[in-house]
């Protein structure tokens, strides 16, 4: 009988960075563990990290060899993770993002609603219901990934993919969500909009979230939308992010 791996596990990427792995699966529970070793490993004295990147099961540590070697740093993990889980913090936040869904915005709302058997208003109120979090930020610049989806909205990727998608298109598919970046082709289903950008190389920092990050989404009319899509970048997110 095949033995199942035991988690977590710690596995070597080359001479210069490790895997932490503590599932095999996409979970709210194991991405408050990898996002929680993140915050830990920022907040302790560990040396000769040089970058981390956690992911929806695992967290990528980069590390430079001649000042922490495999075993030391194993052994520091180990202790980190034995601890508990960290006071949350660490740059981590909650955003309340605006989302007009209306036409021309919401390309495929009526298909959703079709496809699933609810009124578009249902769709609707699911979404804005929903407490989101961001599992991993990746695929295009500052992307986010969220979990949390409600199961009634769980839907199969489009049959025929839209060749590109704007800047701040509200996404599902499968069990996700996502808040497009950058101009994009998709498979996914575009449920609305918002004035957000999560990614601008102009700002200071050019990605607006976080793995750990919470979302919820607020419904609002396209006035609204030009009104806060013509807000200085700074001005916008004081409305919308709180620190955590």
């Amino acid at each position: 009988m095949r033995q199942l791996p035991s988690y977590p596990r710690f596995l070597p990427v080359g001479d210069s960075a490790l895997t932490v792995e503590f599932g095999d699966a996409i979970s709210p529970e194991l991405n408050e563990a990898v996002v929680g070793l993140d915050i830990a490993l920022a907040a302790s004295e560990l040396e000769g990290i040089t970058d981390t990147v956690p992911s929806y099961r695992s967290l990528l540590i980069c590390y430079e060899p001649l000042e922490i070697s495999y075993p030391r740093l194993v052994a520091g993990l180990r202790r980190l993770i034995a601890s508990g889980p960290p006071v949350r913090g660490g740059g981590t936040a909650d955003w309340t993002v605006p989302v007009v869904y209306d036409l021309p915005y919401a390309d495929d709302l009526a298909e959703v609603s079709r496809l699933l058997g609810l009124t578009q208003a249902a769709v609707i109120a699911l979404h804005t219901a929903a407490d989101f979090q961001v599992y991993t930020v990746g695929f295009a610049p500052g992307l986010p990934y969220l979990g949390g989806l409600p199961p009634e909205l769980h839907i199969s990727r489009r049959e025929t993919p839209r060749s590109q998608v704007p800047v701040g298109a509200i996404m599902i598919g499968g069990m996700q969500a996502v808040i497009v970046s950058i101009p994009l082709p998709t498979g996914w289903y575009v449920l609305g909009r918002t004035p957000l950008r999560p990614f601008e190389p102009e700002r200071e920092d050019p990605f607006l979230f976080r793995a750990g990050d919470h979302v919820r989404f607020r419904r609002i009319d396209a006035v609204e939308f030009d009104r806060l899509a013509n807000l200085p970048s700074e001005d916008l997110l004081r409305l919308v992010r709180v620190p955590r």
